[in-house]
Order: C-alpha cells, then structure tokens, then sequence
C-alpha cells in the first residue's frame, strides 16, 4: 500500500486566506480541531496579556529584575513572532522599546544588560513591523522622533524597517531629513542627518546618491570600501575597480575638520540658576530651535534627577519637565524612582490608569488612606470616591477579588469612622461581609 502523498508543499503555495478558510471549514466538522485552535488562541491572547502585565509592574523593580522581566517579554514577542502568529505583535513591541529607552535614562545599567535588551526589542519591533506594518506615517514619526529628539537611542537601521515603512514612510523620513539639512545644523545633529540622508539612499537603492554621499566624506579605508561594495553590487564592476585602485594609491590622508562648538543657549544660564520645570523647557524650546536639544537634555536632565534625589519637591519638577515634552511614561517612572508628591503620582495615575491599571493601584491606595486620615467629612467622601475609582481600575487590571480583599480589610481598619462607612455606602460601594470564625 503506497504512503499517503505529502500535501505540504502543495500548501505553502496557498495564500494564508485560503489556508484560514479551509482550516476554519474543517474546524466545524471537527471538534477536536475547533478545541485545539481555540486553545492556541486562547495561549495566545494570555501570553499577550502577561507580557503586558510584565512591563506594568517591571518599573517598580531593581535593574536585575526589571531586566529580567523585560528578558520574558522578549522571549514571548520573539516566540510568537518566529511562530508565525497571526496577532499584531508591534504595539507590544513598540511599548517594550520605549520602556527600556526610558529606563536606560534614569538607571546606572554599568553591566550594559538592560541596553543588550533594547537592541534585541529593537529587533523584534522591526519583525513585528514587516509582520504586520503598521501606518507608515506614524512608524515614521517615532522613527524621528527617536533620532533627532531622543538621547540617542535605540540604534535604528532604516533598512529594517524598510519594507514597513513603505514608499510614504520613507518618504516622510526623507522629507525631513532634507528639510534638516537644509538648515546647516551643527553637532549631533547634523550627524544623525547625513546617516539618514545614507541609509535612505541605500535603502531606495539610489547607488548615484549613495557613491556621491560616501565620496564626500574624508578618505578612510571602510569607506572607500563601501564604494567599492556598492558599485560591484550594482554591476558597475570597471567603476569599483577604478575607485579600488584611486584609494590605493592615496598615500595622504585628509583629515576630519574639527567639530563645530555648539553655542550655549541664553537660557541655559537660567536653567543653571534656577532648575525646575520652567526654566528646563525654556531651555528646550531655545535649543531645537537652535538644533543643540539633545546635548543639552542630557546635561539637563541630570541635573534635574540629581536634585530629584533629594527631595519631593524637586522630583514634582522633574515630572513637570518630562510631562512637558509629553514623555508621560518616562515621567511615571521618574516619580516612581524619585517618589513624587502624591499629589503629582495621582495626576499622572488618572491619565494612566486606562491602559496600565496594574501600575496605579498603590497610588490611588495610598491616596485613600491619605484621605482618610484627615478626618473629615469632605475627605472621608473624596475617598469614597477614590474607592469607586479604585474598584474599576482593579476590575480593568483582572483583580477584582483583590479588590473586595482590600475593601474588607480597609473597613473592619477603620469601622469605628462611622461617617467614612456611611459615604462608602453611599458611594455604592458593596462592602464585604466579614469572615465568620
């Protein structure tokens, strides 16, 4: 009796909507199938959510373990990704980049583990996007963004991105860059710049522009090799061979001119004397203007940590600066280090409690009990109501028990504040019944 013959070639050259469609067929004629699908689904949607739960709670632990979380969430994106999940795995992955970016601000990674971690997140973001590209022109913003108003980093290889980004993404990145450049920046700058201006011509494939970008740079020894790749690469064989042997009779090497010193802004002088909030993004707004932000923030940004260290009052300043430059996850994490007023950790709460509702949790705790301890009529209702905000971001988080746990024990605390029961009552709050002995 001859084998039965082997369909899977003959599958792989079906498109995956026809797949689906005869998977999905078969799955309703066939339980066992239906229950092992949704089993996967169902795998799959609870890896996602604790991988998202892993980065809501990493902020709150120390280097080893916030890179250890963060090494889980990787090895879920990377799992999925290599499996050839069908879920769009870029936000997740966009959300794990920014967290390492931002905590790589405001931790001592001396053992270069957590920054290992962000060339790795960059990585899978980059798989994820091909996998599932998301809007080009929003890849291309935060593309951007990361490279002209970040510290830097991550390292960000246009061509990973490439196929993503598509004929509008990289068009909008070249837009800008040329609009850069058209400025006659200085410093930092104007280096991120003319490294777009080259991988934006290796990636477009323009070989013209990217020999005349390559040549204009001072003679080294890579880069005349470079040219010397590229052309060979196009079938231009007699131009790399003339260009091989002009570099190796070039016995004088020019050398690189100086860097440009970057002028001090007016306002750094007053962000010197005075360094709060205020002053911080006065110092901003000179220095992009002027193309010298990301020299500055760094310097700037220090000091304001430095002094957060120190106080409650100078770690609000710091919130207040980092929420002026809308980076409202880098501010979270700052007034969590620093510990913020907790007046300042509510407000950031309030807006964060949506999409990270584990993270809030013990600050609308500790709020109540704040509340609470002020013993009066206004307070004890303020708090009832922070109760029923707290009950919906616990139901949010998937911890409702937890919730009705906490309530319990708040209560039989304080059961003696009659009026705090009464506005808890009021408030429509169902207050558990003590346990019976």
């Amino acid at each position: 009796m001859s084998s039965p013959t082997d369909l899977r070639p003959y599958l792989r050259t079906l498109d995956a909507e026809t797949l689906a469609d005869l998977l999905h067929a078969q799955a309703e004629r066939d339980p066992v199938l239906r229950q092992a699908l949704e089993n996967r689904f169902a795998t799959q949607g609870s890896d996602l959510a604790e991988a998202h739960r892993l980065l809501d709670t990493a902020v709150l632990a120390g280097n080893v373990e916030y890179a250890a979380k963060v090494g889980s969430v990787l090895d879920t994106l990377q799992r999925l990704l290599d499996a050839g999940s069908q879920a769009d795995l870029a936000p997740l992955a966009r959300r794990t980049v920014d967290d390492i970016s931002e905590m790589l601000e405001q931790i001592d990674d001396a053992s270069g583990e957590v920054a290992d971690r962000l060339d790795r997140a960059v990585e899978l973001y980059a798989r994820a996007c091909v996998a599932r590209p998301p809007d080009p022109e929003s890849l291309a913003a935060w593309i951007l963004e990361v490279e002209f108003d970040g510290p830097r980093r991550p390292a960000i290889e246009l061509a990973d991105f490439a196929s993503a980004l598509g004929e509008k993404g990289i068009a909008r990145i070249k837009s800008t860059v040329d609009s850069v450049l058209a400025e006659h920046p200085s410093g930092a700058k104007r280096e991120t710049a003319e490294r777009l201006r080259e991988e934006l011509a290796e990636v477009s494939g323009d070989v013209d522009a990217l020999v005349a970008i390559l040549a204009a740079k001072p003679p080294r020894v890579d880069v005349s090799l470079k040219i010397v790749r590229v052309l060979r690469a196009a079938g231009r064989h007699s131009e790399a061979i003339a260009h091989a042997a002009r570099a190796l009779t070039h016995d004088k090497k020019e050398e690189a001119p100086p860097p440009e010193e970057q002028p001090v802004p007016l306002s750094r002088k007053n962000f010197d004397e005075n360094p709060v909030a205020a002053t911080y993004l006065a110092l901003r707004a000179e220095s992009m203007d002027a193309g010298h932000w990301v020299a500055q923030r760094k310097t700037a940004l220090a000091r304001l940590r430095e002094l957060a260290a120190g106080s409650t009052e100078a770690a609000d300043e710091l919130v207040r600066a980092l929420l002026g430059e809308d980076r409202a996850d880098e501010a979270w994490r700052a007034a969590v280090r620093f510990e913020a007023s907790l007046a300042v950790r509510v407000e950031l709460a309030d807006s964060r409690s949506v999409a990270h509702p584990a993270e809030t949790i013990p600050v609308y705790r500790d709020h109540v009990e704040e509340l609470i301890t002020r013993k009066d009529s206004n307070s004890y209702r303020e708090a009832a109501r922070q109760l029923r905000k707290l009950r919906t971001v616990h139901k949010n988080a998937g911890t409702a028990e937890e919730f009705s746990s906490y309530l319990g024990t708040l209560v039989e605390i304080h059961k003696r504040k009659t009026r705090l029961i009464a506005e808890v009552k009021a408030a429509r709050i169902a207050i558990p019944k003590p346990a019976r002995a």
